[in-house]
């Protein structure tokens, strides 16, 4: 496990709060197991530190904002490569196993791509999501048929992996 402390003489008013603490947590579409797996503390120092019993360490702090920081760089990448695409496609997955299956160098849940796939879609018109089993549903091809060219490249495009490494400390 690894042990956080606070630089000496941290004030109290720059420290995560357990709200804000949670919040962004739930916002990454973070679960509290993956998050304590990540940080290397026991998921029960997570639940504590959402429901205040223990201050959030100043160490988990910059960790937080590291993962904030680039989860928001792997969006606005997204977000730039589908904006001038006519008919964008976004491709996510319902379970950890099959993201992890098409994206084995991601450390990341399943639901933190889709939490970055509900950001994107605030950012991007007519944006289709579907899952990575029913694409042919989305692009209306009933017959189950291969993707035209152009489609399957724009599909393959969303799948750029994001540049975030697993942040332990």
């Amino acid at each position: 496990m690894t042990e956080y402390t606070d630089p000496p003489g941290m004030p109290d008013d720059e420290r995560m709060t357990d709200a804000e603490f949670r919040v962004v947590r739930e916002y990454l579409g973070l679960t509290g197991d993956w998050l304590a797996s990540h940080l290397r503390v026991s998921p029960r120092t997570v639940r504590h530190w959402e429901q205040g019993k223990y201050a959030v360490p100043d160490g988990v702090r910059l960790a937080m904002e590291d993962l904030e920081a680039r989860t928001g760089q792997f969006v606005g990448g997204i977000v730039e490569q589908l904006m001038d695409m006519p008919d964008p496609v976004l491709i996510t997955y319902r379970t950890d196993a099959e993201y992890h299956a098409a994206h084995p160098e991601i450390p990341f849940p399943a639901a933190w791509h889709r939490a970055c796939v509900a950001r994107i879609a605030q950012e991007v018109p007519a944006l289709a999501i579907a899952y990575a089993d029913q694409e042919q549903i989305k692009r209306g091809d009933d017959e189950g048929g291969p993707l035209d060219d152009q489609r399957q490249l724009k599909a393959d495009q969303i799948h750029t992996t994001p540049q975030i490494r697993d942040g332990r400390r």
